[in-house]
This record gives structure tokens, sequence and C-alpha cells, in this order.
């Protein structure tokens, strides 16, 4: 109810508050937009700066890892150039260590090779070389020997049989390059430490067959050297999983010996694309970067509420960009807008004051503007209005009252209708039948003439125009008939009055022949399409066409001319009331007759408009 009357009082009846209203909210909802579209855009720019930063962390720790997996590709290389060193290893792997010793010390006696053909030395040197070298593996696929060297010169060999382990098995399956330390392989070096990651390169005897697997564990905290560069440019973590799933390493920390909750590895393989996760409802930024030859994904994930911190002073500036231009945009139209209404309505005030009868007022606003000049109108007028009220008006007042006086004296209906049944029973006494008829439909159609109805429908215009027609029936006896064809759902239709006796009224005059005993008038009634049309035909003297055209130019002429009153009436009623759909139109043929069309329009009940 309040709201209600808020708007009742200050909306409803002021065009100002309205269009105020209105641009306030259409600038309030642009500004929103464009601001939002504005946030979205540099808030998207600033997580794919973030993003792009991420991807070349990434791509930094996958070279990193790549350059390693060919520094590895590298050490066995070096073992097949260097041919003694070569058959020391081949020797290691078949056979056990005390062999292996006995063997060295038939080389050294022999003097065959040197000091630099020791596997054990050529080993350590290598890890001394890499520091990020945990431990490097030789396993015989035909002996299943496996030899495991360790830095400080540590080494052990074992028997995979021997240790009824699963190791041949898992030397067989595994495949070659980048993965995860294998559990029986960790039992068997002894090795725990999650943080690790191993190559395998295969290796070929003489004959170039498969001899064995040469493994080198790797510490997968140097990877961090790799990120040094970019340690303050991106956000998030990086993950390298293996093709198994397994975490080769974490930025963090948090996923060694887990599996990785974010990525399936199985539909990351051959799929490089950004992609949305989700985290316990936490959405997550995802950049994947597959490494084919090493066979691993490397993974970088970052919370978007962490990036959206990036953004959240752009958010800020925003935001109060925004409002400062809302309140631009709203108080600065507003003093404008309200500056016009106060000019607006004194320019009311003194319409009213006109209204209530003070010409005396006037509006003192001397701008140049519209409002200006609708003020100086307003006074212009005003002083002639009253020079002609002072010499036109008020005589033609009185004049009209005088001759309506005059009128109301000399033309009393009821007077009328008495001295008129006077006449037809005086006429009926004398035998004048035909005459007393003709006077009782004169009667009634004056009393249907001077009535005045609330509503005025087609059945009292067909009346009316019955009575007229019954009059020059009886007049010219057999020489002239009419008809009249309405059906009973029209008879209720609103309809102006005298619209169709003045047509008829033209036949009388210009139309009827009287040496020809076939006169003939039809009036018909329809609707159509929400609209009642009258059709009044006969067959009189028609029309000659230079006439029939300046009867029509007539009809469509802005002012008023004198001519043709009784057509020209009815058509420019119809057009005034209902539009240009509306009116009369003419047809006709000379010798045979004239159809004219009326069109008004097909209601019920509407009080009767009249002009």
């Amino acid at each position: 109810m309040r709201i209600g009357r808020i708007y009742r009082n200050y909306f409803k009846n002021n065009m100002f508050m309205r269009i105020l209203l209105i641009f306030t909210f259409i600038a309030i909802v642009t500004i929103v937009i464009l601001s939002y579209l504005m946030y979205m855009s540099l808030s998207q720019s600033i997580v794919n700066k973030e993003l792009d930063n991420q991807k070349a962390a990434m791509e930094s720790v996958s070279h990193y890892i790549d350059s390693r997996y060919k520094g590895v590709e590298n050490i066995a290389r070096d073992m097949y150039r260097n041919e003694a060193l070569f058959s020391n290893i081949s020797f290691l792997m078949e056979h056990p260590y005390p062999d292996y010793v006995q063997h060295r010390m038939d080389q050294f006696n022999n003097k065959t090779n040197g000091y630099s053909t020791d596997v054990l030395q050529y080993f350590q040197n290598t890890m001394d070389e890499n520091s990020d070298i945990r431990n490097m593996i030789l396993y015989s696929s035909e002996s299943q020997y496996i030899s495991i060297f360790k830095p400080n010169k540590q080494f052990k060999q074992l028997s995979a049989n021997y240790l009824n382990s699963y190791i041949p098995e898992v030397m067989a399956m595994e495949a070659n390059g980048i993965n995860a330390p294998n559990i029986w392989v960790r039992k068997a070096a002894e090795q725990w430490d999650q943080e690790l990651y191993t190559i395998r390169i295969p290796i070929n005897n003489k004959q170039l067959k498969n001899a064995g697997q040469f493994l080198v564990y790797l510490d997968s905290n140097s990877i961090l050297n790799a990120l040094d560069t970019y340690k303050n440019n991106y956000k998030g973590s990086i993950v390298v999983l293996s093709s198994s799933g397994n975490v080769l390493f974490d930025s963090e920390g948090k996923y060694y010996g887990k599996k990785y909750p974010y990525v399936n590895i199985s539909d990351s393989l051959f799929d490089d694309h950004h992609a949305g996760l989700t985290e316990s409802g936490k959405d997550m930024y995802i950049n994947k970067l597959i490494s084919t030859e090493g066979g691993y994904v490397v993974i970088g994930a970052v919370p978007k509420n962490k990036l959206a911190e990036s953004y959240t002073g752009t958010r800020q500036t925003i935001i109060t960009i925004s409002v400062i231009c809302i309140l631009f945009a709203v108080l600065l139209p507003a003093l404008f807008i309200i500056k016009f209404a106060k000019r607006t309505n004194q320019i009311i005030k003194f319409t009213r004051k006109v209204k209530n009868g003070d010409f005396a007022a006037r509006i003192d606003d001397s701008r140049e503007d519209e409002l200006g000049q609708i003020s100086r109108s307003f006074n212009d007028m005003l002083d002639e209005l009253n020079l002609y009220i002072d010499r036109v008006y008020k005589a033609e007042i009185k004049q009209k009252q005088t001759e309506l006086v005059a009128l109301q004296a000399r033309i009393n209906p009821h007077f009328l209708y008495n001295t008129l049944e006077v006449i037809r029973m005086r006429a009926i006494s004398q035998g004048a039948k035909d005459v007393g008829e003709m006077i009782y439909s004169l009667s009634v159609l004056f009393k249907s003439l001077v009535q005045q109805k609330k509503n005025y429908t087609l059945k009292d215009e067909l009346e009316a125009c019955r009575l007229y027609l019954e009059l020059f029936r009886i007049r010219y006896k057999e020489k002239f008939n009419y008809t009249i064809v309405a059906g009973p759902a029209l008879s209720g239709k609103s309809m102006i009055k005298l619209s169709l006796q003045p047509i008829i009224e033209n036949y009388i005059i210009h139309g009827i022949q009287t040496e020809r005993f076939d006169n003939h008038l039809i009036i018909e009634v329809r609707e159509e399409d929400e609209m009642l049309i009258a059709v009044v035909t006969d067959n009189g003297k028609g029309i000659e066409p230079n006439r029939l055209k300046e009867i029509r130019e007539e009809l469509e002429k802005p002012e008023e001319t004198g001519k043709m009153f009784g057509l020209r009436s009815v058509h420019s009623r119809l057009r005034f009331l209902y539009g240009p759909a509306y009116g009369i139109e003419i047809e006709s043929r000379p010798g045979e007759g004239t159809a004219i069309t009326v069109c008004y329009p097909s209601r019920e009940g509407t009080d009767v408009e009249d002009v």
C-alpha cells in the first residue's frame, strides 16, 4: 500500500520523475554491465598471464627432466664407446661380484686394461659429477643379477632369483624412459626415499641383443633448480606424473607416494589444454604439458581463489570508478531535470489559473529555450484571446442566447406533435387516409429526431430511414418501392445519428425518376471483419463521370465549402470519429443507378457519438 501511494504521489502523474527514474535505471544498468565486462576482461587477462607464467615454469621443468634423460643416455652411450669398460660392465652383469674381482685381478696382472675401466670407479666418478644421482643400477636379464651402486663407493650385488622377488617380472614389464622407482627394486637397493624418479635405459650386448637394464635414480628436489627463475612469477603447484600416474616431482612436496587427485593420467596423455576441475567444491585451474619422448606429464595446478587475489585490487578499482560514474550519471541529469520540472510546474500552475478564468495571469520566463518559447507563446495567446473576447466573443454569445430564446419560443415539440395529430385525425375523418399515414410517419420521424437517446443503434437509424421512405412511397404510390435488409443480430450495433438518412434524401432529390414505375431503393447492412458495412443501392439516374469525380474530391477536402452538406456531413463525422478506414465510397453509372457504401466500426452498447 505504501509503495502504491508513493508511486501515485511521485511517479504516476510526474513525467520528469519517470524520466529521471528511467534514465537512472538505464545509466546504472549500462555502467554495471560495462564494469562487469571490463572486470571479466581484465580478470581473464590476469588469469591468462598467470597461467602463461605457470606454463613457462612447467616448460622449464620439462626441459630440465629431458636434459637429465639425455644425460643418462649419454652415460650409457659412453659405456658403449669404451670397449674395455663395456666388457667389464657386461662381465659384472653376468657374473657374481667375486668373479668380477678375480676378472679384474687377471686384467691387472696382464696389464691389459687400466684403472679407468673399473666399473665401480666409473660409476662412482659419474655420481660425483652428477650430484642429483642417488643410485645407479645394472640388471642382467639372462643371469638375473642386480648390481646396485651408491655414493661413497657403496656397492651391492644380489641375485633376483635368490631373493625370490618379482624383479625379473618388473624388469620385463616396465617400459623404458622416466618413471617412479619400483617397490621391488627399492627393496633390493634399500632405497626408500619417496622424492626420487628413475630413468631406465636398455643395455644390449655385442650381438645387439638385449642384455639387461641400466637404471638411474635421481633426486626429485633437484628439479626445483629449474624453477629458481620462476619462483616469484607463478602461483600454485607443479607436479610431474609418470605414465602410470605416480608422482615424480611435487613442488610443494605433498603428493609423493600418493595418487595425484586432480588429473586422470589416462585421459591426459594425448591432451594438452587448460581445464577447470573441482576439488571438494573448490575450483582449480589445471595446466597440462605432455612429454611423449619421456612418457611423463607435467601438471600445473592453481586454485581459482588464489588467482582471484591477483585481481582483487582491479575489482576494487573498477567498483570505485563505477560508483563515481553512477553518481555523476545520476546527479548531473537530476539537477537539470529538476530545474526543467520547476519551470514546467510554473507553466502548469499558469494554465490552471487560465482554466479557472484568470486571463490576466502571465508566465515570467525570459529564457530562449523551448520552455521559454512556450511561455511567451502562452502570454501572446492570452493577449490575443482577451482582445477577441472583448471585441467579438461576448457579442456573439449575446446574439446566440437571443436566437436560442426565440427559437425555443417558436418551436415547441409537444405543440408540434399535438398539431400534427389534429391534422391527421382531420384528414382521416375527411377520407384522406393516405394523408393521415403521411402525417403519422412525419410525426414519428420528428419525434425520433428530437428525442435524445443514450445509445443510438442501427435499429433506430433504419427505423428513421423507413419512416422517411414511407412518406415518399405513399406520395409516389406505385412508382416507388424500397427494401431494407439487415440481420436481427445487427440491430443492437451502435450507430451515428442521421448517417443513412442524408444519403436516402440525396436519392429522393437527385436520383428518382418520376416518369418510371420501377424506382427501387435497397438498404443492405452486413458485418465484415469487425466492420459494419451499409450499402445503399438505387436504379435511378446515376451520376456523370465528371460530376462523380467532383463529388469524390469534395468529400476529401479538409475544410467545409458549403457544397453537398448531407454527404459531406456523414463522411466527415465518420472520418473524424473513427479514422481514415471509415466513411463513404460512391460508385455510379449514368442511367443505371448509384451504390453508396458506408463503413462503420462494429460496436455495441457504446454511447452515441455525434458531431
